[in-house]
């Protein structure tokens, strides 16, 4: 199809096929080792689907508020399993961390996804007390992006989010059903207008939209129209790809999770 290119991510990224091993490996290892302490709350439920779990990893003592991390992979892909090791740099913070796997595509719709996520970050907010801050990155960006609609979460969930910070995100999804991708997204137009965030009311709530200066094209494009679309910074990480520009999560020092739990 005509914009394959543009949202290949693999083709541009030397290694590429390293990087899902790696991510597993170390997230398991970082998920033991919490629940070895007692701060690993693992294969909780959020809703009746198979998929529809979330983990909690918790700081040392009270926790000062809950990241919510949601993941990529087009929809397409992965799941909660890949990422606990990113829990790493707001858990130094005094932050407590969830992450949530969802149903894929084409089993499902990217609307059915956005659904299962607001329900995560609902059950995950009845565990945490303090503010809540959403991130995501990819497709996990969207959906990040997608939980500051109107009416998408509980009116007391929604008055607690202090941050929402998307990560290299799909914010227009129209361009995407000129992909292959689309035989399992089968995104419409009248879909993709509704999901999309760039679409959505500006919110009232602090955002900033991240993405790998060495990112394609495309997602330079997509983070900037976000931008644009809500009045909101968009940081260009130097030398990120649109692989390794999440590793910045388990750094307690990195600019991305000062902003994450606002400290910046």
């Amino acid at each position: 199809m005509e914009l394959d290119d543009a949202y290949a991510n693999g083709a541009y990224i030397a290694g590429s096929d390293d990087y899902p091993d790696r991510w597993k490996s170390e997230a398991e290892a970082f998920a033991r080792s919490l629940a070895a302490e007692g701060r690993a709350h693992l294969d909780l439920s959020y809703g009746e689907g198979a998929r529809h779990r979330f983990d909690l990893f918790l700081p040392e003592g009270q926790a000062l508020g809950l990241v919510v991390f949601i993941h990529g992979g087009y929809w397409l892909a992965f799941d909660r399993g890949y990422w606990s090791h990113l829990a790493a740099g707001p858990l130094e913070h005094g932050w407590a961390v969830a992450m949530p796997s969802y149903d894929l595509c084409p089993d499902v719709h990217i609307s059915d996804i956005t659904a299962q996520m607001s329900r995560a970050v609902d059950a995950a907010a009845a565990m945490v007390e303090g503010p809540i801050a959403v991130t995501g990155h990819s497709a996990g960006g969207h959906l990040s992006a997608r939980m500051l609609a109107p009416g998408m979460l509980p009116p007391e969930v929604a008055e607690r989010l202090s941050q929402v910070v998307p990560i290299s995100p799909l914010s227009d999804l129209a361009p995407l059903m000129q992909t292959t991708m689309n035989e399992k997204l089968r995104l419409t137009p009248e879909e993709s207008a509704a999901e999309s965030p760039v679409l959505q009311p500006m919110p009232d709530v602090p955002v900033t939209v991240w993405v790998g200066g060495d990112e394609r094209p495309a997602f330079l494009d997509q983070a900037q129209w976000l931008a644009d679309a809500w009045g909101c910074p968009r940081v260009v990480a130097p030398g990120r790809h649109h692989f390794d520009v999440i590793e910045a999560l388990a750094d307690p020092e990195s600019d991305l999770v000062a902003v994450l739990t606002g400290e910046a």
